[in-house]
């Protein structure tokens, strides 16, 4: 409804009376029900709205005897909303409609729905009049990309981990063997998965990439005890099954290590406990279908090949054995180097603080700064907006207008044909989105390896417009707002706004001197320049003339956005009836001095002699926090700077300072949130998550080797892997690409715990099997390492080999595990080198402690060179 504010006054009409009476006349009322003869009828009162004659038919007022209707003071029509946003895509003007699942539904699934929806709409109603929907943004294609390329590091780093042991084995009997164990955990992890209600996405198919090297582990460590049974000249039959017994506890010890150190994993709560909990589970499966797999499938298939090869002696052991030879010394050459060493205690001592010392430097060298969760490469680049306070919609959108211009060249629309290899990056989709005093533009790049590049072309014409601030960034993998998913927010409290304001700006300038190339979003803006036109009633004059604050608000309100009084069914739909009051009385701004308003003695007087209309300034809007004034500054910092470098910079020389000279103190606040404090608590919960996997390892060790002392041995393994795992990561940020110690890659060390134990259980528990059948501690030790020095490097190598694409192979995706990767790989690596040198000096260092001090305790009379049973 547009009212003639002239008629209104003129008839002595308030707009609250108006107000009331269209909804009080806009009822249907039940008068419940009588009976009559055989029948009841109900009765209702229908009042409502049926056409907008309905509306222009009431009566609004009588005057001396006249009645007033609706038609008489405005104009009722059908007709929309006040424009407050635009929506354009490479410059046509459109309608964004978003499509947002139900929690717990499959994103796939649900694409393809919307896909399939799409298709036929475009395909019929839609064609018919000429419009067409184009998708602008669709996360499958990111996710599809990404689990494509985590399937193919699957196939390859099994093919890597088959080839190996071909190297190792040099037998296609045993390779088929050992090699069977890789689908038959991978399908089981498939069901386990399932039974568990998880999904199968980029995540879990990487903590299969990751098992695929370590489920041969336990099926190497079997098979090559079995051959060693059978050279010895066993029968098949016994061969497996003495091998297997042999090694029982060794490999229950290793598998439970790997498995156990994930249960505190599965107990984080925070945001990234939900990726932890992916990988955990699928690792842990993997790892636990592969015990079972090498005491039952291996011994089986294993006696039948030892069995055909002896029956079949002219079946070569050895494809390439002359090339193979020197590696087959190294066994032996290295059991005598510590032979030897174990003899002198100096010697070990020594050794031992070399290989320990050298790990310390390493990660005190090597540790980087933290970061959060990886940002990802996803084909989306959005860019934010700020314009200066009071900007127009029409200037909004004039701004959109500029950067259209500037970026078009880049512009491929539908239907255009596509060119192959261009050099500049080629915009496939482009949207401009204006509402309020904000706006934004957003974009794809036809190449989605290509994303990037798009940054500078957005951003450039947002920093052209004079008084307009803009950044553009790639959207995060795991971002749902226009926040960032690794941004820090500092967030300003405080009673009064002038303060906070002057606050906000002081830490705005020392976070762009500390921070270089930094991105900063204030919310609200650091100016409270935003035009207003205050209206301030004059209490006296407005209750002489009848009126209240109440009335006098509602009539300015319905010359600007309208006052809905109550609703109309048109077309089966509700839509609001409004009062809106004609646009020519409130053009300008003094048009508000001269507006009518009716007095108690009906006599009509302007505004401007009941109130006092004045232009001023104010912010755009107050923001609080736990009841306090806040300002919030959003804090980017570039991509080459790991967040905790950011946040210790912005704590460190931008609000120290400020608390050193009192501006911050109990008052006023200045609190790092946002991803800033993610990162804090996840990083807090992993620390202590990885501490509790390791004396989860360490008691479980205790357990199965009924001895407190012998896992203390094992364990001096971590630390050599923690080194290793720092430099692994350190090596990939200077060959591949950059990757930061995010919160998925810190999940790295903690499977490190579980996996670098396994080569000196193998070593420690050979050892002391050797020592009960009667042999000297040393000669123990030589033939363990000299036995077990074979299978560790097979499955380490395998390990290595198959993790090896996570980590080489770049795509959609593999910042996820990257990290994981480069950690696990590096850490492994380094400490099977270590380990079959420190530990068994470790370990006869503590057995000869363990002998001295029992030949010193009162009546001791066991042999100084024999090793109890426990």
């Amino acid at each position: 409804m547009i009212i003639d504010p002239d008629a209104l006054a003129a008839r002595g009409i308030t707009i609250s009376e108006l107000a009331r009476i269209l909804a009080v006349e806009n009822e249907n009322i039940s008068a419940g029900d009588f009976d009559e003869s055989k029948r009841r009828y109900l009765v209702r009162t229908l009042g409502e709205y049926q056409v907008p004659q309905d509306i222009l038919d009431v009566v609004v007022a009588r005057r001396d005897g006249k009645r007033i209707f609706v038609r008489d003071i405005a104009e009722v029509r059908l007709d929309y909303k006040k424009r407050r946003s635009v929506v354009r895509a490479f410059g046509v003007q459109t309608i964004a409609m978003n499509a947002i699942r139900e929690p717990g539904s499959n994103v796939m699934e649900v694409m393809e729905g919307i896909r399939q929806a799409v298709r036929e709409l475009n395909g019929g109603i839609l064609a018919d009049q000429d419009v067409e929907i184009i998708q602008a943004y669709d996360e499958t294609e990111y996710i599809d990309s990404a689990i494509g390329l985590v399937r193919q590091n699957i196939i390859v780093g099994g093919g890597l981990a088959i080839l190996v042991l071909l190297l190792f084995l040099r037998s296609w009997r045993s390779l088929v063997v050992i090699a069977a164990a890789i689908p038959i955990c991978v399908v089981g992890t498939f069901l386990a998965m399932s039974v568990f209600g998880r999904n199968i996405n980029v995540i879990s198919l990487a903590g299969m990439s990751f098992a695929v090297g370590m489920v041969v582990d336990n099926a190497i460590v079997v098979l090559e005890n079995m051959h060693r049974h059978w050279q010895e000249g066993k029968s098949a039959r016994r061969s497996a099954q003495e091998g297997t017994v042999e090694v029982w506890g060794a490999i229950l010890a290793s598998t439970l290590t790997t498995m156990a150190v994930f249960l505190p994993v599965l107990y984080i709560k925070e945001e990234a406990g939900q990726l932890f909990r992916d990988i955990a589970i699928a690792v842990s499966c993997a790892v636990g279908l592969s015990l079972i797999v090498s005491i039952t499938v291996i011994p089986s298939l294993g006696a039948r090949i030892l069995g055909i090869r002896r029956r079949n002696s002219r079946t070569p052991a050895s494809v390439s054995s002359k090339w193979f030879r020197p590696v087959t010394r190294i066994p032996e050459m290295v059991s005598q180097k510590v032979f030897e060493i174990s003899g002198s205690v100096s010697g070990r001592i020594a050794v031992i603080a070399l290989f320990t010392i050298l790990s310390v430097l390493i990660v005190f060298a090597l540790v980087p700064k933290a970061e959060y969760l990886p940002q990802g490469n996803q084909n989306f680049v959005f860019g934010i907006i700020v314009p200066p306070p009071g900007y127009s919609f029409d200037e909004l959108s004039e701004v959109g207008s500029h950067i259209e211009k500037s970026v078009e060249p880049y512009f491929r629309y539908p239907g255009m044909v596509r060119i192959d290899n261009p050099k500049e990056p080629v915009i496939s989709k482009f949207w401009y989105v204006a509402w309020g005093s904000t706006a934004f533009v957003g974009g794809g790049a036809e190449d989605p390896l290509r994303a990037r590049e798009l940054i500078p072309i957005l951003q450039k014409p947002m920093m052209e417009v004079p008084g307009v601030f803009g950044f553009a960034s790639q959207w995060g993998l795991f971002q749902n707002n226009f926040g960032g998913s690794r941004t820090i927010d500092i967030e300003i409290h405080g009673p009064d706004l002038e303060r906070l304001i002057a606050l906000g700006r002081d830490i705005y300038a020392g976070v762009t001197q500390a921070v270089p190339g930094v991105q900063i979003r204030p919310e609200p803006s650091l100016n409270i320049s935003y035009p207003q036109l205050q209206v301030i009633p004059d209490r006296v004059r407005l209750a002489d003339a009848g009126l209240d604050t109440l009335e006098l608000g509602r009539m300015v309100d319905v010359f600007l956005d309208g006052v809905k009084v109550s609703e109309y069914r048109h077309q089966g739909r509700e839509i609001d009836i409004t009062l809106v009051g004609q646009r020519r009385f409130t053009q300008r701004t003094q048009d508000f001095q001269n507006l009518l308003v009716r007095t108690l003695n009906g006599g009509m007087v302007p505004l401007g002699s009941l109130a006092e209309v004045r232009l001023t300034t104010g912010p755009e809007k107050i923001n609080h926090i736990e009841r306090d004034r806040a300002i919030t500054l959003h804090v980017t910092p570039p991509a080459e700077m790991p967040l905790q470098e950011a946040m210790d910079r912005v704590e460190e020389q931008v609000i120290a300072p400020l608390q050193a000279r009192g501006e911050l103190g109990s008052l006023y606040r200045a609190d790092l949130a946002g991803s800033a404090d993610d990162l804090t608590v996840t990083r807090r919960a992993l620390q202590w998550n990885f501490l509790l996997a390791v004396v989860i390892t360490y008691l479980l060790m205790a357990a199965l080797f009924e001895s407190f002392l012998y896992p203390l041995v094992i364990m001096f393994s971590v630390p050599l892997a923690a080194a290793g795992g720092f430099l692994g990561l350190w090596v990939v940020n200077r060959t591949i690409a950059i990757q930061q110690l995010d919160v998925l890659t810190m999940l790295g060390f903690v499977i490190l715990v579980g996996i670098v134990v396994n080569n000196a259980i193998l070593i420690v528990h050979q050892a002391l099997n050797r020592m009960r059948e009667g042999l000297p501690h040393r000669e123990a030790i030589r033939d363990s390492v000299r036995t077990r020095i074979r299978p560790i490097a097979m499955s380490a190598t395998t390990s290595v080999f198959g993790m090896l694409p996570l980590v080489l192979i770049p795509g959609a995706g593999s910042e996820l595990y990257r990290g994981i990767g480069s950690v696990v790989v590096g850490g492994l690596a380094v400490s099977t080198v270590f380990t079959v040198v420190l530990v068994p000096l470790l370990f006869s260092l503590v057995i000869d402690a363990k002998i001295w001090m029992t030949r010193t305790a009162p009546g001791a009379v066991q042999a100084a060179d024999r090793l109890p049973t426990k």
